[in-house]
């Protein structure tokens, strides 16, 4: 190696470890719980933050003469898709559960049980009788044909259910999921509130078990943008989340009876929920909560690991990584793979720590400590310390996406100036503006960088630099553990 090239290694190396050292957890999670406020959709509180958006589709379900108001618009556009919706809801509620502490001690845990009782709201709102809910208000090929402002959207608000005639057990199931999580994370301070939340939980859940089909069949809409690859997953982590908000034999023995716990998974998402059913059984049963039948949860204790062990490189099956350490999934929206990998990875450490145990991958042994180390690296990454030495987070340091592929964020406040943005002239004025957007979407994560760790931030570039609710929900409660 020339001695040019072993200096700019170092200058390189010097440059990733202060830029780690200057990461502000604290500030990541305020501006992570900042983007749900961005996101919401309907009348907006007295206590809404982000001021640069207004209210919006107040009208929404009255076609079907419901209310179907609230709840948030899934991405850059605005539509509310119903199945990644409940399980980022669930996310939430999980960072909740497991994090509430550190949650406190940051003075963001209302901001935290905020954002998921908005989402709780609207499935509430949903959900119009046992075996009936709404899973999308809007449609995504005419939504998506224009780049409007969600406050003066004139797309079409069409709304779209399940039934015991079309099911949906994938959506009813998370939905349920969803419920069930935040009725834990409510129990204390909103104890009516939580036992509601239970009663639709349950509802659903016995929806999704009664009339089982694929939700994208019944909603065939939703399938182009969120297709269901099964609802077995979405069962076993509903009867799970049941199991531990309702201590219920009923669920429980869903759980420990279950002939299908997923295998070794490769990664986990709104899609596949394997991966947290996985370990959340497999904190129950080194907590005693969950009895194991004929070492059955053991076996999904060791595929959840199995994971773990995969994302470590320590696996027989390891996650690919990028030059610069971030673990790779796929091109599309990759680090919403990371951030999930990340919560389960940190989540697991603090199991492991107070079970004052280790794991045995098949590369070695890996303990609490490791997996801090890791999921951190892959944290820091996101957040500065990568070879573009750029936030993947918006609003974080000074180099981040300035033209996120967002319809709100890159069209100009409707307080600044309420003359309407017509469909084709979002695309002609705002869409292909050659300047950064005009609204920063403080705490949004972008899809992120290619295999060869290059960003490009370009609003045409959506597979790299379009945010979702997704993204973001699995972050909270990592940023809350490292803050």
């Amino acid at each position: 190696m020339s001695r040019l090239c072993y200096l700019a290694l170092v200058i390189s190396f010097v440059a990733l470890f202060q830029n780690a050292a200057s990461i502000d957890y604290g500030e990541a999670l305020t501006k992570s719980l900042l983007f749900y406020e961005a996101q919401r959709s309907g009348k907006l509180p007295p206590t809404q933050r982000v001021q640069w958006r207004g209210d919006s589709a107040l009208t929404d379900g009255k076609d079907s003469r419901v209310d179907l108001t609230g709840g948030y618009y899934d991405a850059g556009d605005n539509v509310k898709f119903g199945f990644p919706m409940a399980y980022t809801v669930t996310m939430l509620a999980w960072s909740v559960v497991e994090f509430g502490p550190q949650l406190r001690a940051r003075n963001e845990l209302s901001n935290a049980l905020r954002a998921v009782q908005w989402g709780t709201d609207y499935l509430i709102k949903a959900h119009v009788e046992p075996n009936v809910m709404y899973g999308q208000v809007g449609d995504g090929g005419s939504d998506h044909s224009c780049w409007m402002r969600p406050e003066d959207m004139t797309t079409p608000r069409t709304a779209y259910k399940i039934d015991e005639q079309h099911p949906g057990s994938d959506l009813a199931a998370e939905s349920a999921a969803a419920l069930a999580a935040a009725a834990i994370a409510f129990k204390e301070s909103q104890p009516s509130y939580s036992s509601r939340l239970l009663n639709h939980a349950k509802q659903l859940f016995d929806f999704a078990t009664k009339y089982t089909g694929k939700y994208h069949d019944s909603i065939p809409g939703a399938g182009q943008f969120y297709s269901s690859s099964g609802f077995e997953d979405e069962l076993l982590w509903a009867a799970t989340w049941l199991s531990l908000a309702t201590n219920d034999k009923t669920y429980s023995d869903i759980v420990t009876k279950s002939s299908n716990f997923g295998g070794t998974r490769t990664m986990f998402s709104w899609d596949d929920k394997f991966v947290g059913a996985q370990i959340l059984i497999s904190k129950g049963v080194l907590e005693g909560k969950f009895k194991s039948e004929n070492g059955n949860l053991e076996q999904a204790k060791e595929y959840g690991e199995e994971y773990i062990c995969n994302c470590m490189q320590k696996g027989n099956n390891k996650v690919q990584k990028t030059n610069g350490g971030l673990l790779w999934f796929q091109e599309w929206n990759n680090l919403q793979y990371v951030t999930t990998a990340s919560f389960i990875i940190t989540t697991y450490a603090d199991i492991l720590n107070a079970a004052k145990t280790t794991i045995q991958c098949p590369g070695g042994t890996v303990g609490p400590q490791d997996l801090i180390t890791f999921a951190k690296s892959q944290v820091d990454y996101i957040l500065g310390s990568n070879p573009k030495q750029m936030s993947y987070m918006v609003g974080i340091g000074s180099n981040y996406p300035k033209r996120v592929h967002h319809r709100g964020a890159s069209i100009v406040s409707i307080k600044k100036d309420p003359s309407p943005v017509s469909c084709q002239a979002g695309f002609d004025q705002w869409f292909h503006r050659n300047a950064d957007n005009p609204n920063v979407l403080d705490g949004a994560i972008v899809g992120g960088p290619n295999q060869s760790d290059e960003y490009s931030d370009d609003r045409e570039n959506y597979q790299q630099s379009e945010t979702a609710t997704a993204n973001i929900a699995p972050f909270v409660g990592v940023l809350a553990r490292f803050a």
